[in-house]
This record gives structure tokens, C-alpha cells and sequence, in this order.
């Protein structure tokens, strides 16, 4: 998108977004979302995405973020365990890597630096 614009984020149509088999560590996670804004040079990015309940690994990118619904328990290695729900406001560190327990689908919007 080249101009401004609004998105009601609870209810925007998210696509698809495959976790690889080696993220998934219980359960049975399923991943969707829609980038709504990427800058010329693709290094900001703006979003929506979304995860139904399981037990997920990832490395971050540096990330500020929303959660809209849901909830769900972070554990950064090496660092805290944060609790998120609908209104809270986190950011990870590039490099992070963590470990995702969604207890409820969890939706957020999101802004990435990469």
C-alpha cells in the first residue's frame, strides 16, 4: 500500500502461513496471516497474524506487537517468560529464540524490522 489506510484487524482475512514440521512441538498449530504494509526496501514490515492453541518454537526478528485476542506464554531462552493477552503490547529482540504455549488462538498486529 502507498497510502495511508485503517484495518479492523479482528476481522481481516488472514491467508495461510504453513509452520515448518520442526517448529511444532505439541499440538496441533495452525498459523495464518496478512502483511498489510512492507517498506520499499522490505526491511519494515506491518501485519496481522494469528495462531490456533499448541506449542511452537521460533528465532525472532525485532518485533513490536498487539495481541487483539487470545492468549498465550512466551519463554525467551535466556531471558523472561512473558504472559500476553488482549491489549498487551510486547516487543522481541532479533535473535530470540522462544518458545510459544497458545492456550487460546492469538491474534495480534504486528511491526517487524528486519
Amino acid at each position: 500500500m502507498t497510502h495511508s489506510f485503517v484495518l479492523h484487524v479482528r476481522d481481516a482475512e488472514l491467508e495461510p502461513e504453513p509452520l515448518a514440521p520442526e517448529q511444532i512441538v505439541s499440538g496441533t498449530p495452525e498459523v495464518t496471516g496478512k502483511v498489510v504494509w512492507e517498506s520499499e526496501d522490505g526491511r519494515q514490515v506491518r501485519g496481522v497474524w494469528q495462531i490456533t492453541p499448541g506449542v511452537v518454537t521460533d528465532t525472532e526478528a525485532d518485533e513490536l506487537f498487539v495481541v487483539i485476542s487470545g492468549s498465550a506464554t512466551i519463554e525467551v531462552e535466556g531471558g523472561p517468560t512473558l504472559t500476553v493477552g488482549p491489549g498487551d503490547m510486547a516487543v522481541l529482540r532479533e535473535g530470540d529464540r522462544t518458545t510459544w504455549t497458545v492456550h487460546e488462538t492469538l491474534r495480534k498486529a504486528y511491526a517487524i524490522n528486519l
